[in-house]
């Protein structure tokens, strides 16, 4: 596979493991969204402590990805999230070669 399907094969597997924690296993209900905010799998530590330092600002984008009005995160509305934090990853992380 290459880079790209590799990592799109994980961004499916992370929704669906989490998705699959509690209820719909189709979306993402606040528990399963927080619990995938806390345990901060896969980010770096700078991005990680953005997010510790501004938890009103991760709620709030957390509350806007609910396009449906569900209080639920589908994959479409996950993949906007995750869209997101790669953005401010890019943005704040130094490149590595």
């Amino acid at each position: 596979m290459t880079q790209l399907e590799v990592a799109m094969t994980i961004l499916m597997k992370t929704f669906d493991e989490y998705a699959a924690m509690e209820g719909n296993k189709a979306t993402m209900n606040k528990t399963e969204t927080k619990t995938l905010q806390i345990t901060n799998k896969g980010l770096s530590k700078n991005l990680q402590k953005t997010e510790a330092k501004n938890q009103a600002e991760v709620d709030k984008m957390l509350k806007s990805l609910d396009f449906n009005g569900d209080c639920e995160v589908d994959f479409s509305e996950f993949v906007v999230l995750v869209s997101a934090l790669t953005c401010a990853c890019h943005d704040r992380c130094p490149q590595k070669s």
